[in-house]
């Protein structure tokens, strides 16, 4: 460990990753958070004798499931614009400057969405909290890398997955108790007054030294550092120049230079611009693995597992059927803290391998239990392949993105691959449904077959990506 290496947080350095992560959270919390409302707030479920107006707005607003559809679509639309312009935002406005727009969008939108009357305010709420959270899904990471002592960085990186989970199962958690006519506005206004919380506190928050020290603010990255890290005090003075200056949250010169050989010399080069990224040939190999591992984690079928689950475990557990979505999200949950632990003794790489391998097989055993009518065989599949996604394949390429990245296009990488992951969810999405009724051609027994087809993407994407990242 190099000189001036921090080895921990300050108690205050912790406030600022716990700060950073309200976006991630945010993030997962907007994936379900119309899931468990959804029949109060389309008219579908009613309470005989309730008034049609409360507090005066309606109980609920009627929609069918086509309508219903679109509101929840828009979310990942909303996603993919947040995600393309995040880029600018970060460079511009620092990474305290993006996550403080990502709330500010964020309770906009989730008030928008709490107060609706009618349509057309939930759709825009809805697109608005879409927005916040692409942005905040692209600066999250970086920012927490950024501020990570060396010693913890990787099981540091892994609390954005972390928070993107525990986001999923509070708001379902809510939905269970609040899915009334007179309460599902809470499960929304509680997120519009997190990140009403989050601008309130960001005054008093920092912003990334390697940011300040990238725009040449010495004397504030040296004052950052102090607050952030126990030994943040070994920083060289701010009056020496950039070049003399040891960055202490960059590592050591082997581990950065395994990592990025040429980040000593682009350390205070121009940021660069998506287009830049997409183009110019020494980004090539980071935008290769950026953009397979973001593929891998959307085309591994996630959300079509997620999807089944529901159906399948409803019919393995009939008596639990509510309570069959915070099941898996639990799961999700002690599965995603294991990679806290295991990301800095076993690696990046074997951890993806670990869960690729993993995933692959419950895959494959997911589809060969639906067509054969085994549903327990069928239930446990999806019970492991959620713990083998949470292990790897869900929280590592968020770590690896700003470690793979050149400093000057870290934003811009960011920006390219969540882009991609918003666009392959939405593709997962659409096609999910008319693929699996194509293959089966409308055979019930046959629909597992599907799974095969996510299998063979995980596999092959894997393959891509461990062909260029080393680790």
């Amino acid at each position: 460990m190099a000189v001036g290496d921090p080895e921990a947080f300050t108690l205050y350095g912790w406030v600022v990753c716990v700060w950073v992560l309200v976006v991630s959270f945010q993030y997962g919390f907007h994936i379900s958070s119309l899931n468990q409302i959804s029949g109060v707030l389309t008219c579908r479920k009613t309470e005989p004798g309730l008034p049609s107006t409360y507090y005066g707005l309606p109980t609920c607003i009627p929609m069918d499931d086509a309508t219903f559809s679109l509101l929840t679509s828009v979310y990942t639309v909303g996603g993919f614009a947040g995600s393309l312009g995040a880029n600018v935002i970060m460079d511009r406005w620092g990474r305290k400057g993006a996550c403080l727009s990502s709330a500010f969008i964020m309770s906009v939108g989730a008030g928008f969405m709490a107060v609706s009357a009618s349509l057309s305010p939930l759709v825009i709420g809805r697109l608005l909290t879409g927005v916040a959270s692409g942005l905040g899904l692209c600066v999250g990471p970086i920012f927490i890398s950024e501020i990570a002592p060396v010693k913890i960085k990787g099981a540091v990186g892994v609390l954005t997955q972390f928070a993107i989970v525990i986001g999923i199962m509070i708001t379902q958690s809510m939905g269970l108790q609040l899915a009334t006519p007179l309460t599902w506005r809470l499960v929304l206004l509680f997120s519009c007054a997190l990140s009403l919380t989050q601008l309130l506190v960001g005054p008093i928050i920092v912003e990334s030294p390697v940011w300040l020290n990238r725009h040449g603010l010495l004397r504030d990255k040296a004052a950052s550092a102090r607050r952030l890290w126990k030994g943040g005090h070994a920083i060289h003075s701010p009056d020496e120049s950039n070049e003399d200056i040891e960055d202490p949250l960059l590592g050591t010169d082997a581990e950065n230079n395994a990592l990025n050989p040429n980040h000593r010399a682009d350390e205070h080069e121009a940021a660069v611009t998506v287009p830049q990224v997409l183009l110019r040939p020494e980004f090539r190999k980071p935008l290769a693995i950026v953009c397979f591992s973001m593929l891998c984690q959307q085309l591994s079928g996630v959300n079509a597992v997620l999807y089944y689950s529901n159906n399948i475990l409803s019919k393995a557990l009939p008596d639990l059927g509510p309570y069959v979505s915070l099941g898996i999200t639990i799961v999700n949950f002690f599965m995603t803290a294991a990679p806290i632990f295991l990301i800095d003794r076993l690696g990046r790489k074997k951890l993806l391998s670990l869960s690729a391998t993993g995933a692959i097989t419950s895959l494959l055993a997911v589809g060969f239990g639906l067509d054969s009518g085994a549903v327990l065989l069928a239930s446990t599949a999806i019970i492991t392949f959620v713990a083998s996604f949470a292990l790897g394949i869900g929280p590592v390429p968020f770590v690896m993105i700003p470690e793979v990245s050149p400093h000057q296009a870290v934003s811009a990488l960011s920006s390219v691959g969540l882009s991609l992951n918003w666009t392959a969810n939405f593709l997962v999405g659409l096609v999910f449904l008319p693929l699996r009724d194509f293959l089966s051609h409308g055979d019930v027994e046959k629909e597992g077959r599907v799974f095969y087809v996510f299998a063979a993407l995980l596999a092959f994407f894997t393959f891509m990506l461990f062909g260029l990242y080393r680790g």
